[in-house]
């Protein structure tokens, strides 16, 4: 699996408002790759996971709370909402991803194709 951080994970696009970069860990075994996404404050129903074509995309906003009375002196979180794009490899099965969301942690498992999974290959003695 190729990462890739698009223009539309820095800056959104025109019709977007900005986002944060969610931070990501990938692990790869014989079977898939296995990502885990840091979400806070997202949930599974503000979230949204999609595959186009070879790209899966993961978006979701968050709530921050704010009151309309209320004006911050001070705010590091000022977008509420985190999105980033991946390219995904042939030999991924983009039709069998499962996702899961605890405490504000995203995973992803996504198999490889059966033809790409290792296999021994036995040997015939003559």
């Amino acid at each position: 699996m190729d990462m890739k951080r698009t223009a539309l994970d820095r800056q959104g696009n025109a019709n977007d408002a900005p986002a944060l970069v969610p931070p990501v860990d990938i692990v790869e075994d014989g079977n898939g790759i296995t990502l885990k996404a840091d979400l806070p404050g997202v949930s599974k129903d503000s979230l949204s996971i999609q595959v186009d074509g070879e790209t899966l995309t993961v978006e979701g906003s968050v709530a921050l709370g704010e009151s309309n009375e209320l004006h911050a002196l001070y705010a590091e979180v000022r977008v509420a909402r985190y999105r980033r794009s991946f390219a995904l490899g042939r030999d991924l099965d983009t039709e069998r991803i499962e996702a899961s969301m605890k405490n504000g942690v995203l995973t992803l498992h996504v198999p490889k194709r059966e033809q790409a999974k290792p296999r021994r290959i036995a040997v015939r003695a003559d």
